[in-house]
């Protein structure tokens, strides 16, 4: 593995300037502007679209009118055909919209971050080594969630909920930019990671917070984040057989993201799953052999 890219004087600068920013304290008052009611909704919603791009032929109420709050219209669904999932057999299908940002093999439990830049599963979830063992030699891909993007968290395959960890953190920016520059910012970074177990075996899904971000929902557990906590927290779901479908929405960004899948050795990302493919949630981004079912 070669080593980091060496930084410029201006990326090192601009990185001890954001890293000396109140990541929480902004992120809380984005957070409370996004929940505010009257009329600077609907000119916030459409100066947000104009200035991203945003298609509003896929969601399911294209009049902006429709957005009591700003984080309505972030976190708004989409018509139902909008996104097919592919039932296809042993595949996996794409749990979120966006752009690949990295893909590939976890190799000695290090993942590729970008730019000579790596991390560990351990480091990436929380330090549960016994969950960091499941994805030994096994598959990763991160993927990243512009601004212009749909913003629910969907379910690859069927999977049993096995366990939530919730890592408290900074709120350092995932785009492009901070994500080649900032070492370990995925394991620096505020994040909930969740764990299944599925038919292609054991399957991660973290979804990480970043500034403006800061909350992450789930469908089990409702808001995770904030507060943002002090102390890593887990919980236990193998008691409850919670057990949801392919395409079925597992949690949700108010405000844009990342979610890095993790996979067992025994999937196979397809040939174009690669750092810079955009994405679609339902479309097949994997296959499998076959394994027995755990859980």
């Amino acid at each position: 593995m070669s080593g980091p890219v060496e930084l410029t004087k201006t990326e090192t600068a601009k990185i001890l300037l954001f890293g000396a920013l109140p990541h929480h304290l902004i992120s809380r008052v984005v957070y409370y502007i996004t929940r505010l009611r009257g009329q600077m909704v609907k000119p916030m919603i459409d100066y947000y679209i104009k200035k991203f791009d945003v298609d509003m032929t896929e969601a399911a109420y294209e009049n902006t009118q429709a957005y009591v709050t700003f984080n309505e219209f972030f976190t708004r669904p989409l018509k139902q055909k909008a996104r097919p999932v592919d039932q296809t057999k042993n595949t996996l299908s794409c749990p979120a919209d966006g752009t690949i940002s990295e893909a590939g093999s976890i190799q000695q439990r290090q993942i590729f971050q970008a730019k000579g830049h790596f991390y560990t599963t351990t480091e990436l979830l929380g330090g549960d080594t016994s969950m960091s063992a499941l994805f030994e030699n096994g598959r990763f891909a991160t993927i990243y969630l512009a601004p212009k993007n749909y913003h629910r968290v969907h379910m690859p395959t069927r999977g049993l909920l096995k366990k939530m960890i919730h890592v408290p953190g900074r709120l350092f920016s995932v785009a492009p930019w901070t994500v080649g520059t900032i070492p370990g910012l995925f394991t620096g970074n505020e994040r909930v990671a969740c764990l299944f177990a599925t038919e292609a075996g054991p399957i991660a899904m973290v979804l990480v917070g970043a500034i403006n971000v800061a909350a992450i929902e789930t469908v089990w557990a409702g808001l995770v984040t904030p507060p943002k906590g002090k102390k890593i927290s887990d919980f236990n779901y193998s008691h409850t057989r919670k057990i949801y479908a392919r395409g079925d929405e597992m949690g949700r960004f108010n405000m844009g993201s990342t979610v890095i899948l993790l996979a067992a050795k025994n999937v196979e990302w397809l040939e174009k799953i690669r750092a810079g493919q955009a994405v679609k949630m339902g479309e097949i981004i994997a296959k499998f052999r076959p394994r027995k079912k755990s859980g």
